[in-house]
């Protein structure tokens, strides 16, 4: 199986005359680095944001492309739109095939990711190869369309002919004496490990490295049989040399000496560059990605003696993630491919994170709160929250160039969960007590300037303990309540009845006491419960309660539902129930247990928090953070 997948994958060899006559029917025999490229990545499927009121709210209701290819990015619709954009144009013969793709961002803000991306999507489309009669590829893995013209391909356009030969083709074509049957083609696929269409550049030492890296250079072992200036003593190792026809990714750019790039210039704008010997005019058709961090592209930049390069760039814009749910999902990725991804993780422990992260690379803002435009960027709706909230599109008018170019990287994230996983000596889990605790210890050993340093930390105190202190009360108090089922459908039931006589204007006799109770008592019963959850139009409640418990009565023998079954009233009862936080305490407390039936009720509270999602460990642990902090 895998042999025969190996040489289907890898070559197929047919005559140049075969070649010929497929390629005027088939256009992707000739395609271009770009197109194959393109044809790769598919086509964009498109998302109606309107139809999604997180979205709309994000993207003002457009319609977005989004591309399946890049499925696993996650934030980066614009970004990864632009990228596309630029290999649609260059397909297209536009100036962006004469440009160099530059991926410009901070540290962990997915570059690398987003070249190694582009790299296996390369490898799906073949490329057609020129090889010699005994069968040898060219070194360079060059189009046969190079020692082709127009009247061989009268079918195919000019601009695809517009290839230069090489110089071991053109030592070929004299010594077949201008006889192009003698040349075959090889179908071949792009493969990274083999190099072929497919090559690495990065920036060595400064004083030895030369513009070999890129072109290849003299193979002085081959002396002995060819003269220095023969094409065939030539070693065409050169990152332009391997990449031929496919994709040369260069790594931070420009850390490289400017004597290394030159070869870039005519590489982009004429498709050829010249050796380190006089073999004649190398073609280059591919593309060529770059991607560094904004110091060393402002650096180049500000330099004069650049200014060559700057016009040949094309940058794209990779900021770190400023939308918390996505920044969730680049966690949930990162572990799903590690040991992790099976350890426990407890509620709210990756978006307290991604809320951490996200919120440091954002930019103050005045009249505003800080913390408002990170859940606007989020798609939140915070108008009920906060007043003078702004629109994402108002924050971003406002927002520098440089927002989500700084702040912590998601590197430094993943960090900070494998330290909190780690935490505990006993349990490969985490949860947001360890993280809390993590993230501020951390804080302390980055070096950060002092500003920086208590921004952080101030925010780690204030704001998220504060909100995971609610979000941890809030489950707490749905276990408890949930330990006392009983009572809330008792509760439950209750007001129903109640609700039901009020709305009817019917008195109620109590079957237990005999008591009568008219309109007036009734309406006193149900504000005690209807107070304490702000309810602030009691008639409409009452009706819409009621409405709801008949419908459900209907269709189940007269059966109320359950308490937790209408969300409305379910908060109505909590609101009653968690009136005073001690009243929680005989059951979610780790001591004290007085009686079997305090047991049986902690058992039971313990069981709901492990539906929840948290461990044992980490109920207690949070149980006992709740007790010291409740009250801070």
């Amino acid at each position: 199986m895998f042999k025969s997948e190996y040489k289907k994958k890898v070559l197929e060899t047919m005559s140049l005359e075969d070649y010929v006559k497929k390629s005027q029917k088939n256009k992707t025999m000739y395609a271009t680095a770009a197109e194959r490229l393109l044809k790769a990545i598919g086509d964009p499927v498109l998302l109606d944001t309107a139809k999604d009121p997180r979205l709309s709210r994000i993207h003002g209701n457009k319609v977005i492309r989004t591309y399946p290819a890049f499925k696993d990015f996650y934030g980066l619709e614009l970004v990864i739109d632009r990228i596309v954009s630029f290999f649609r144009h260059a397909a297209q013969g536009l100036e962006e095939a004469r440009q160099i793709l530059y991926l410009l961002g901070p540290v962990g803000s997915a570059k690398s990711s987003l070249s190694d991306t582009l790299k296996k999507l390369m490898e799906q489309e073949p490329i057609y190869v020129l090889a010699d009669a005994e069968g040898n590829p060219s070194p360079i893995q060059e189009s046969p369309l190079g020692i082709l013209d127009h009247e061989h391909v009268p079918k195919i356009p000019v601009r695809h002919l517009a290839i230069t030969a090489s110089p071991w083709a053109v030592k070929r074509l004299d010594e077949y004496e201008g006889d192009l049957t003698k040349f075959k083609v090889f179908k071949m696929y792009p493969n990274q490990d083999r190099q072929i269409s497919l090559a690495k550049t990065e920036p060595g030492d400064e004083n030895n490295q030369d513009i070999s890296a890129l072109t290849g250079k003299l193979d002085i072992r081959k002396l002995e049989f060819h003269a220095q200036d023969d094409p065939d003593a030539y070693n065409y190792s050169g990152g332009l040399c391997r990449a031929n026809q496919g994709l040369l990714e260069f790594v931070e750019m420009f850390k490289a000496p400017i004597k290394v790039l030159h070869p870039l210039l005519t590489a982009t704008q004429e498709h050829n560059y010249r050796g380190t010997e006089a073999i004649g005019n190398i073609p280059f058709e591919g593309v060529i990605l770059a991607h560094s961090n904004e110091s060393e592209w402002e650096a180049f930049r500000s330099n004069k003696n650049n200014e060559a390069f700057l016009d040949r760039i094309y940058i794209v814009e990779v900021p770190y993630c400023l939308q918390i749910d996505e920044e969730v999902k680049i966690y949930e990725k990162l572990l799903s491919s590690s040991d992790l991804s099976k350890a426990p993780c407890a509620p709210g422990t990756l978006k307290m994170l991604a809320e951490f992260c996200v919120f440091s690379r954002l930019e103050d803002i005045e009249n505003s709160l800080k913390v408002s435009k990170m859940k606007a960027y989020n798609g939140e709706n915070i108008k009920e929250y906060d007043a003078r909230a702004k629109s994402v599109h108002e924050y971003k008018d406002l927002a520098s160039n440089d927002e989500g170019f700084s702040g912590m990287s998601t590197r430094f994230a993943y960090k900070v969960l494998s330290s909190v996983y780690n935490f505990d000596p006993k349990e490969i889990a985490a949860d947001p007590v360890h993280l809390l605790y993590v993230l501020e210890t951390t804080i302390k050993k980055e070096r950060l300037s002092k500003t920086e340093e208590e921004s952080h930390l101030t925010y780690i105190k204030h704001y998220l303990a504060a909100e995971f202190k609610k979000d941890l009360t809030k489950n707490i108090q749905r276990a408890y309540l949930e330990s006392y089922s009983e009572y809330g459908q008792a509760m439950f039931d209750r007001y129903i009845l109640f609700a039901d006589h009020w709305v009817q204007d019917n008195d109620y006799r109590d079957p237990d006491t005999g008591s009568l109770m008219d309109r007036e008592l009734l309406n006193q019963e149900l504000t005690k419960l209807e107070k304490p959850a702000g309810i602030t139009n009691p008639k409409d409640f009452r009706h819409e309660v009621v409405n709801y418990s008949l419908r459900y009565q209907a269709k189940n023998d007269g059966l109320n539902p359950k308490w937790t079954a209408y969300n409305k009233l379910r908060k109505v009862i909590e609101a009653n129930v968690f009136g005073k936080t001690e009243d929680l305490l005989p059951v979610i407390t780790y001591t004290g247990h007085g009686n079997s039936e305090d047991k049986k009720k902690h058992d039971s509270f313990i069981s709901r928090m492990e539906e929840m999602g948290y461990t044992q460990r980490q109920v207690r642990r949070l149980v006992e953070w709740h007790m010291r902090y409740v009250d801070q």
